[in-house]
């Protein structure tokens, strides 16, 4: 039989409990969800501040929609382009501080676009440049949209090396970097599963002590909306941290801005370098205009802060809940918390309990995460009511102690609970 190895592969994944499935959501109206006829509390949402429900987001894609229609129709390069997509890369450049910006479908797209055109399109000036080894140095718990492209890449193909080092540890990241070579360090703003922070300053120490001729990237699509005094992410224009020594930005929309698509920001030379060497850009069809404005009214209404606010206020009861509960919540102040479980059938059996109390919490189980970290994966919303969070709360501690039986108990007599 043709292709065989599918129906192995398939079998392979149910046998180690980690197939994955999808569910069909019938309705989705704040923080609520409705499957199969039943409805949730969710929280598995990456829609942090509620703004893809915000009255303002919607008009203004009605409004867009009316202009545009449905689909830019054509690449951005032929005639996709819309006004719409040149005032979002504006903004997104005004309040990171970048000199320029391009748009994507996707961070995934994004992520893919950079690593192609940087590292596997060649276009040497000289023999010279061609001698010359790349790097490509991230961190362990980079994203896989970043990983996937990057693994990809050769020193026999593209004269490109790639790398890891461990997560936030900078003596393991120094003892990478390569004298003279054209280095590309990938950090996140925030981590996707850990939620933590990618640190930053201590990457940028670290190519100035090592003298290093490197670029720093951040990908931010869990950072925007979230982190700065704006909300801008790693790069925003109006906070005080010194991070302003970000090469590449990479951030997306269809997270905490509640859109959709995703863009990369840098210098207008590589800018310039995408729109004509990246196949990802070139031959994709453009973002909708449509989906252009309102995400320029989202951004808008995200700097205001109220949202924002309304966020923290809820992780901070969250915390604060969990931890009176004796809840194994990771030590992350951020609207993605973690409770680590390490085996993917408790993991599964918890997230099918939770359910049967009315809550939406996902499993998040290898390769998503490394093996024996499988674990309960919570967002945290500014749509969620303090109602909510406690039930959240009360969800946990009973199927925690369900399904984990002595060992939470044990855990919770630890803490003295």
């Amino acid at each position: 039989m043709p292709f065989d190895f599918i129906t192995a592969a398939l079998q392979s994944r149910a046998a180690e409990s980690l197939l994955r499935k999808r569910v069909e959501v019938t309705n989705n109206i704040q923080a609520i969800i409705e499957v199969s006829g039943k409805h949730y509390i969710n929280f598995s949402s990456n829609d942090y501040l509620g703004l893809s429900q915000h009255q303002d987001v919607l008009q203004s894609f009605a409004e867009g929609l009316s202009l545009y229609g449905a689909s830019s129709s054509a690449s951005s390069v032929v005639t996709g382009y819309s006004r719409e997509h040149k005032l979002l890369e504006e903004d997104i450049c005004e309040h990171t501080g970048m000199e320029n910006a391009l748009l994507f479908s996707s961070g995934f797209a994004a992520n893919q676009a950079l690593c192609q055109g940087l590292f596997q399109t060649s276009t040497p000036t000289n023999k010279k440049q061609t001698d010359l080894a790349r790097n490509v140095i991230v961190d362990k718990l980079m994203h896989a949209s970043f990983v996937d492209s990057a693994m990809q890449l050769s020193p026999e193909k593209d004269n490109t090396v790639f790398s890891r080092f461990k997560h936030n540890d900078m003596a393991h990241l120094a003892s990478k970097l390569v004298p003279n070579s054209d280095t590309l360090i990938v950090t996140e703003g925030v981590f996707s599963m850990d939620g933590d922070q990618g640190d930053i300053q201590g990457i940028q120490s670290t190519i100035s002590a090592q003298k290093s001729k490197a670029w720093l990237m951040v990908d931010d699509a869990h950072a925007i909306g979230f982190i700065g005094n704006n909300g801008m992410g790693s790069c925003d224009f109006a906070s005080t941290e010194k991070n302003k020594k970000i090469d590449i930005l990479m951030g997306t929309f269809g997270k905490a801005i509640g859109t959709q698509g995703a863009f990369l920001a840098g210098t207008n030379d590589l800018i310039e370098y995408m729109v004509n060497f990246s196949k990802h850009y070139v031959y994709s069809t453009a973002m909708p205009a449509a989906q252009a404005r309102a995400t320029r009214t989202s951004l808008q209404i995200m700097r205001q802060g109220v949202e924002r606010a309304a966020l923290l206020e809820n992780i901070s009861l969250f915390k604060k809940l969990a931890i009176e509960a004796g809840l194994p919540v990771l030590n992350v102040d951020g609207p993605i918390q973690g409770i680590i479980i390490g085996d993917p059938l408790k993991a599964l059996a918890l997230s099918e309990h939770l359910k049967s109390l009315g809550i939406w919490v996902n499993a998040i189980r290898s390769p998503t995460v490394p093996k024996n970290t499988d674990r309960l994966r919570i967002t945290i919303s500014a749509m969620h009511q303090v109602k909510d969070i406690e039930a959240l709360v009360d969800a946990l501690r009973i199927s925690m102690s369900n399904i984990m039986g002595k060992d939470f108990s044990e855990q919770s007599n630890e803490k003295g609970l």
